[in-house]
């Protein structure tokens, strides 16, 4: 039996769908790349913008037309999961009346119960079943779902409220991953600071564990090199935890913190949380307790009523700031959210597509100013992948290197830390030529 998983979306869908795999390996199927092969296809969806649920959509379509064309061949099964299912399915059922299961994001056993009713899933099978890493990095899930609400935002909706895990299950799946070629996690979190909070305190009456906590445990991991982390919310950020990214070696400098808007009253009507003063002071924090960290952020353009002076507030936001990377987004009502049931998409289109690229042409120009200045520079390196002689991998700012491939040098591998000597710079990523002496692992 063979399955085929197609993921859209952010990294813990990622995560999600190795766990998936992982399951169905241990059940005895095998992993197939193409869907007209398989006896499962399984889609993992993204809602959070109409575009993510608009390639869903048109993906399931291309399944349907596979399942048409068995013509007595092997059924397809198909399933759909993640963030586009809810509490409630009726109308995707009506929507998509191929589709033979439908699993919210984390319910696996829904999936596999259907394959093979008669296997009891209980007990050590989900404790023990890990996702087998591909390459030395792997996504580690810290704390699933979000208790913020904003505004614009589905995912408390479909991934429910903030339930993190604990450290031991933690700290276990991540040496179960370096054991296997593993040298940098990042531990994952719709909003990865709350961490903990729902947790009990220790034993013997100690606080609640942390995000700091929680670095220090994996830390000395055997064969980990790099803790990485993401996303970000001010509202859950402590001095405890910056400090934690100060005084850890292998945790890395880089904090992805969304900001969304720089205008108060768009961020109120947001519901995010935070003044962007208060947002500003975390940044000055950051940067006075670990110099030269790499800061990046999402922005969204065109929420409603944003008018032109408070576009242009994020764009002074910007410019003040200087963040290595920007993701940018127009925003999309998505339906079930508050801003879709309270308030009115009154931005046009055109116009939110103006703001955005606005945006993308501002952040393109910081970018290219950021990483020129890197021109001469030795960064270490961790290799990820190599194709036709070309080694690829990331800085501790996480930027991407491109170089070489250079015999005679130590013959770098996926999973080395290498010294790269930075030759040229995109607003993109790096280029550069490996010097002679490696990192100390």
């Amino acid at each position: 039996m063979r399955y085929h998983i197609w993921t859209e979306g952010c990294q813990m869908n990622e995560a999600d769908s190795a766990r998936l795999a992982a399951a169905l390996v241990r059940m005895g199927w095998r992993e197939t790349a193409r869907p007209a092969d398989a006896d499962l296809a399984v889609v993992n969806t993204c809602v959070v913008r109409q575009k993510a649920e608009d390639r869903a959509a048109s993906y399931l379509g291309h399944l349907r037309r596979i399942k048409q064309d068995r013509n007595g061949q092997a059924p397809l099964s198909i399933a759909v999961m993640g963030c586009m299912v809810g509490p409630r399915s009726d109308g995707l059922r009506a929507r998509f009346p191929y589709v033979d299961v439908w699993a919210r994001p984390q319910d696996f056993d829904v999936i596999l119960r259907r394959l093979m009713p008669d296997t009891d899933l209980g007990g050590e099978f989900w404790p023990d079943t890990l996702p087998q890493p591909i390459g030395p990095t792997a996504f580690v899930p810290v704390i699933h779902g979000c208790n913020k609400f904003c505004t614009y935002c589905i995912v408390p909706y479909r991934r429910g409220r903030e339930r993190s895990r604990t450290i031991d299950d933690i700290a276990r799946e991540v040496a179960f991953h370096c054991s296997r070629g593993v040298r940098e996690v990042t531990l994952l979190g719709q909003t990865v600071e709350a961490y903990g909070k729902d947790l009990p305190p220790g034993p013997s009456g100690e606080d609640k564990p942390d995000l700091a906590d929680l670095f220090a445990a994996i830390h000395d991991t055997p064969g980990l090199q790099r803790i990485r982390f993401l996303t970000s919310y001010p509202r859950d950020m402590t001095e405890r935890i910056v400090r934690a990214v100060a005084g850890l070696p292998k945790v890395c400098e880089h904090f992805n913190i969304p900001v969304q808007a720089a205008d108060n009253d768009v961020l109120a009507r947001m519901r995010r949380g935070y003044t962007i003063e208060e947002y500003l002071d975390w940044v000055h924090r950051i940067r006075d307790v670990v110099p030269g960290a790499a800061l990046s952020t999402d922005v969204i353009v065109g929420f409603c009523g944003e008018t032109e002076a408070q576009f242009q507030r994020s764009l002074d936001l910007l410019e003040q700031v200087r963040f290595d990377k920007v993701h940018v987004a127009a925003y999309s009502p998505r339906p079930g959210t508050i801003a879709w049931r309270h308030m009115e998409d009154d931005v046009p289109l055109d116009e939110k597509m103006r703001r955005l690229h606005a945006v993308e042409a501002l952040q393109e120009g910081i970018a290219a100013q950021i990483n020129q200045a890197l021109v001469g520079a030795t960064q270490d390196v961790l290799v990820e992948a190599e194709k036709g002689g070309v080694l690829t991998g990331r800085t501790r700012a996480n930027k991407l290197v491109h170089w070489p491939h250079a015999s005679g040098q130590g013959d770098a591998a996926p999973g080395d830390l290498v010294n790269v000597r930075i030759t040229r710079a995109s607003p993109w990523a790096l280029r550069g030529v490996q010097a002679q002496t490696a990192v100390p692992a």
